[in-house]
């Protein structure tokens, strides 16, 4: 693992801290490597229902520049480096559960390509964005290059890399890249709130949700047995008795 990412865990809500603050939390190679090993702590541990994914006063700066004379020199450095920053993202990405980034300062390069990973992303008002790889001669990843499509859409996307340009909270939320802003000392408050209300629905749902609304962007337009598994699942689960249960005896239901 990583010393710079802190991995902490209070009942269903695990919470991953990227945690370099001398450099803005820019990610390093070693960081990078070691998101897939941190995520499958997450995917394997059953009280984990939601992951919050942070920084401190920055989300992350992104990809670690210095690196980039060294481990990143050469075609096939930079084809090792480039494989260990798109296994990270997928790691996130791909994670069957839940997922909050919870944004501040700078949230650029590889740091935006994780907030966009996660399902949700709730940013402080102070927060800024941009995907800089125009300035660097790099071609950004087919999938997170498709992932910040199916947020913002193509013509946004294509500003977004065509530019390089840094923007700030208010035309990210009007773009949808981000759900929610907040003033800064209300953002990690709402964090916490939202993580706990989805943490207390219904897994099987949610399990069911976060599925389909992928096949969705993937550009399935139809159910398929897969999908109907998916039905079959929840209604021969427990959660759909006890949430059927708790709507009759009008209570709140104990997922």
């Amino acid at each position: 693992m990583s010393e710079h990412l802190i991995l902490d865990t209070a009942g269903p809500v695990a919470t991953l801290t990227i945690d370099r603050p001398a450099k803005r939390n820019a990610m390093s190679y070693a960081m990078w490597s070691a998101l897939p090993g941190l995520l499958d702590l997450v995917r394997h541990d059953d009280e984990v229902r939601v992951l919050v994914l942070q920084g401190g006063a920055h989300f992350s700066a992104g990809a670690d520049i210095g690196e980039f004379t060294t481990l990143r020199a050469g075609a096939d450095g930079a084809a090792k480096y480039g494989e260990a920053v798109h296994a990270g993202e997928r790691a996130i990405a791909t994670l069957g559960k839940p997922t909050i980034a919870a944004i501040s300062g700078f949230c650029v390069g590889g740091g935006c390509e994780m907030a966009l990973a996660c399902d949700i992303r709730i940013a402080e008002s102070g927060a800024r964005f941009g995907i800089t790889p125009a300035k660097l001669g790099i071609v950004y990843n087919f999938t997170s290059t498709k992932r910040l499509v199916d947020v913002v859409g193509p013509a946004w996307a294509k500003q977004i890399l065509f530019s390089g340009e840094i923007i700030p909270a208010d035309t990210a939320l009007r773009i949808g890249l981000v759900n929610e802003v907040h003033e800064p000392e209300a953002v990690h408050a709402r964090v916490k709130e939202l993580a706990e209300t989805i943490a207390s629905r219904a897994q099987v749902s949610l399990r069911g949700a976060k599925t389909i609304v992928n096949l969705i962007t993937d550009g399935q337009h139809e159910e398929d047995s897969a999908v109907h598994a998916l039905y079959d699942e929840a209604v021969h689960s427990a959660e759909y008795a006890e949430g059927v249960a708790a709507f009759l005896e009008k209570r709140a239901p104990n997922f």
